[in-house]
C-alpha cells in the first residue's frame, strides 16, 4: 500500500520551483540580464508569492534584448508585463548595481 504522506510538501516543491527559476534567470546568455536577473531570483526570489513567481517565469520567456529593455526603461514595457513584479525587478536593479558599483565594479 503506498504512503499517502509520500508526496512532496509545499515548501520542497516551492524550493524546487525556485532552483529552475534562479537557473534560467541566470544563464540567459546576454550578460546584462543574468547580472539583474539572477541574483534577484536569489535574493528576492523565495519572499515572493505564486503569482508574482508565475509573472516571473512569463517575463523569463521574454527575448532577453527585449526584457532588459523593459528593465532599464529603454523601451515601453507592454502592459502585459507592466506589473508590480517589474517595479520589484526595476528597483532591486538599481539598488544592485549601485551596491556593485559602489564596491568598485564597473
Amino acid at each position: 500500500m503506498a504512503d499517502i504522506d509520500a508526496r512532496p510538501d509545499t515548501n520542497d516543491l516551492k524550493s524546487q520551483r525556485l532552483g529552475r527559476i534562479s537557473f534560467r534567470a541566470w544563464r540567459r546568455g546576454f550578460r546584462e540580464a543574468d547580472l539583474v536577473l539572477g541574483p534577484f531570483a536569489d535574493q528576492v526570489g523565495p519572499s515572493l508569492s505564486d503569482d508574482e513567481l508565475d509573472a516571473f517565469e512569463v517575463l523569463l520567456n521574454e527575448d532577453d534584448q527585449f526584457l532588459y529593455g523593459w528593465i532599464i526603461e529603454r523601451e515601453p514595457t507592454p502592459a502585459e508585463h507592466d506589473h508590480a513584479l517589474m517595479a520589484k525587478i526595476r528597483a532591486f536593479m538599481r539598488a544592485h548595481v549601485a551596491a556593485e558599483v559602489a564596491k568598485g565594479a564597473g
